[in-house]
């Protein structure tokens, strides 16, 4: 039997506010990887620049709802140290290199 004082929250699951931005989150990010292949595929150009659009506000939605999650505490990053930056930073500029764009500084 249930105890008088424990909240009922064990039977019917409540979700927080960290639940409900981490939902926001997923769907924003679901949305842009929906809308970044519109764009690919847009054969009109007019469609392509309203997608576009919808594109990069969705984009901003995703930042945004990400930076206020790390304000709160609730989206945890790993932090590099400067070793770890530098060795990242000269194998993407290896692999910028094998391009024939890559070549010019």
């Amino acid at each position: 039997m249930q105890n008088q004082g424990q909240s009922q929250n064990n039977q019917t699951p409540q979700m927080n506010d960290r639940d409900y931005m981490n939902d926001v989150l997923s769907t924003e990010k679901y949305l842009s990887d929906g809308f970044n292949v519109a764009v690919r595929e847009a054969s009109h150009q007019g469609l392509f620049q309203d997608m576009m659009q919808v594109l990069m506000q969705t984009q901003q939605n995703v930042r945004d709802v990400f930076d206020l999650m790390y304000q709160k505490g609730w989206y945890k990053v790993e932090s590099a140290n400067p070793q770890q930056v530098t060795q990242t930073a000269t194998q993407f500029q290896s692999y910028k290199n094998q391009f024939p764009t890559g070549q010019t500084q």
